[in-house]
């Protein structure tokens, strides 16, 4: 018996110990790796993600069963694991599950926000409806908002705390056809360091991070790049080629390579860093 115990006593101790984080897109790609890297390191989660599919986004978007993988994987490395669904286009179901986070773990150290979406896209700006504009804008910019009104008085009121944005090289640099995800990523960068300013003062942090084109790994379930080939309509094996001769480094961003830089910025290690854009690009935005 003692083994076990003490073989999850030495996997449980890292940088975030005794921290408890909330990832949002969490059934799958970048969140699931988020969420594993942090329980990898100690913390805590509150795994939040639509958990079913929006209408008008073109492709299948995380499920309750995903979500529940990533809380199974995340408890298997020795976190305690609260998952719930919400979509962060609504501010009720966001604040609901933040009551029940709170209630558990009774605080919350960090946030990742992360849930966003990559379609409708694909084409020129004057071919997207309203609707279309609206629903990008919504989901990848102002569910990001919606999440820091929710817990940035509780940060504010403890006077710690580490909010994380997942932006994209999208929020740096423009994309042909893909006018309102770079409009939507473009504010996520604008809202952090805005953000960062205003709580400075609370020492609660605020930083960006840029992620480049990332692989679809089979572990995390990641689908962004092949739904941004399919937006483009072109076979994912001819897009994925098309990415990696782009690359500095002649190779794409991995999942994990995402989440490695979410766990310094939720840690201590980072604490004079806020109001930073983080890119992990493999030098693409470098150019």
């Amino acid at each position: 018996m003692s083994a076990p115990i003490a073989e999850a006593e030495t996997r449980r101790a890292g940088r975030l110990e005794g921290k408890v984080a909330v990832v949002t897109g969490a059934a799958r790609g970048i969140g699931r790796a988020c969420a594993l890297a942090f329980a990898a390191e100690g913390a805590d989660l509150v795994l939040l993600d639509v958990a079913g599919d929006i209408d008008g986004v073109p492709y299948r978007l995380g499920s309750r069963s995903q979500l529940d993988h990533t809380a199974e994987l995340c408890r298997e490395r020795g976190a305690a694991v609260l998952s719930e669904p919400a979509d962060v286009r609504d501010m009720a179901a966001l604040e609901a599950a933040v009551a029940v986070a709170v209630d558990r773990f009774s605080t919350v150290d960090v946030l990742v926000n992360n849930a966003g979406i990559a379609a409708p896209s694909g084409r020129v700006l004057h071919e997207v409806t309203e609707r279309e504009w609206s629903l990008m804008i919504d989901v990848d910019l102002t569910g990001a908002w919606r999440m820091t009104r929710v817990l940035g008085a509780l940060m504010v009121a403890r006077r710690a705390g580490s909010i994380i944005n997942v932006a994209s090289t999208a929020g740096l640099v423009g994309y042909r056809n893909f006018a309102a995800y770079v409009a939507a990523k473009h504010g996520v960068v604008g809202l952090t360091r805005a953000a960062a300013l205003d709580y400075a003062p609370h020492q609660v942090r605020v930083n960006a991070l840029c992620p480049g084109s990332v692989r679809d790994d089979q572990l995390m379930e990641g689908r962004m790049l092949a739904e941004i080939a399919r937006s483009l309509g072109v076979h994912v094996a001819d897009h994925e080629t098309e990415f990696v001769q782009q690359q500095p480094t002649n190779s794409l961003v991995e999942a994990q390579d995402v989440a490695a830089a979410a766990v310094w910025l939720a840690s201590d290690e980072s604490r004079h860093a806020t109001g930073s854009v983080i890119t992990v690009d493999g030098g693409y935005s470098a150019r």
